[in-house]
């Protein structure tokens, strides 16, 4: 405690803070008076190490000038030693309870003030180093915190970058697949939006919907490998034109095989599996049941539907009505009959997405 404290003497009587201040200043401190309770509140502001604090004042006594100046958080701490020609035991438990750290009877003899003033000062300084601790541990949380924020923001915002990319590449896969067969612009943004409302009225988990609309754009991203005399051709395909046509959903799983995107890993499953139909009589592995991944039922239920509502080079669209009873008539052999009575019970929110992305 080498540095000179600052210290605050409130007594009405000159003589009294003259003694006190010639005490103080001998003991290596700075003095500053105060003739009243008045002047001491107003005085307060001037940051002080301690208080010693006359009681018996006229106005407002010592104890109603510690309660005003404890009212305040900032000096909650400050040590307040009162001074007072009052010995009784009822008198010191006022002082106490008016926020008073200690005690000294007058006349005030220099040693004792010494000690009391000293030891009180020791605990102030403690008090204000731990302050000081806090303060500056704070200030180190409060720019760690903000480096962490910013770090996190470019975080969030490098992510986002590289989702977006990421759905831009499959985008343009798609539409490289799209210049194979104009008629399919929209196609494949009513298909996907089809496919995500059934995975929503399914209940399934809350991220599979929007990775089944993400997904199923690239459902039939191997007809880019199919030969355009046998994809374009307006009539019936032979048997040998057919085979090469089916051959599309092999060439689609090749294309998307091997990624660790979630997305593409869902692509090659719907490029495989949409073909495929509920009494195994699809293709190309001509799988079954639920042997058939659920993204492939549901996007074959989507697909279909709009490949009969939609014009195409062999055939012109076919009415609402017509196309809901020919896919009645698949079900429980091309369509799983669960999903194409949901689909079914969901017409109006399907007519609506249709008539969002019709055909210009």
């Amino acid at each position: 405690m080498n540095k000179a404290k600052r210290i605050l003497i409130v007594d009405d009587e000159e003589v009294n803070r003259e003694l006190l201040e010639a005490f103080v200043t001998s003991l290596g401190h700075e003095a500053e008076t105060a003739c009243d309770g008045m002047e001491a509140i107003a005085k307060i502001k001037l940051d002080f190490d301690l208080v010693l604090m006359d009681i018996m004042m006229p106005g407002m006594d010592g104890y109603e000038t510690t309660r005003q100046i404890r009212k305040d958080q900032d000096y909650g701490e400050l040590p307040i030693i009162m001074t007072t020609a009052l010995t009784n035991k009822y008198d010191r438990l006022r002082a106490v309870e008016a926020g008073a750290n200690d005690y000294i009877s007058k006349p005030v003899e220099k040693n004792e003030l010494r000690v009391r003033m000293t030891s009180l000062l020791k605990l102030k300084e403690a008090q204000d180093a731990l302050k000081r601790h806090k303060a500056e541990l704070e200030e180190k949380v409060r720019k760690r915190t903000e480096q962490l924020r910013k770090s996190l923001e470019i975080s969030i915002e490098a992510e986002r970058q590289t989702h977006e990319a990421h759905i831009e590449t499959i985008n343009r896969l798609v539409v490289a697949a799209e210049y194979k067969d104009e008629d399919t612009a929209n196609h494949i943004k009513r298909m996907s939006n089809y496919s995500a409302l059934l995975a929503r009225r399914l209940h399934l988990p809350s991220n599979e919907p929007e990775i089944i609309r993400l997904a199923s754009p690239m459902h039939d991203v191997g007809k880019i490998g199919t030969p355009d005399n046998i994809l374009f051709k307006p009539g019936k395909h032979t048997p040998e034109e057919w085979e090469i046509m089916k051959q599309h959903a092999t060439f689609g799983g090749r294309i998307l095989n091997g990624s660790s995107s979630e997305l593409l890993q869902a692509g090659e499953i719907i490029a495989l599996s949409h073909h495929e139909e509920w009494d195994g009589s699809g293709y190309p592995k001509g799988l079954a049941g639920e042997k058939i991944p659920l993204f492939g039922r549901i996007c074959a239920v989507a697909d279909v539907f709009d490949a009969l509502t939609s014009k195409r080079p062999y055939k012109e669209a076919f009415s609402i009505d017509k196309s809901l009873d020919i896919m009645k008539e698949g079900r429980g052999k091309h369509f799983e009959p669960r999903l194409l009575d949901l689909f079914l019970e969901n017409l109006d929110e399907v007519l609506v997405i249709q008539e969002e992305y019709r055909d210009g």
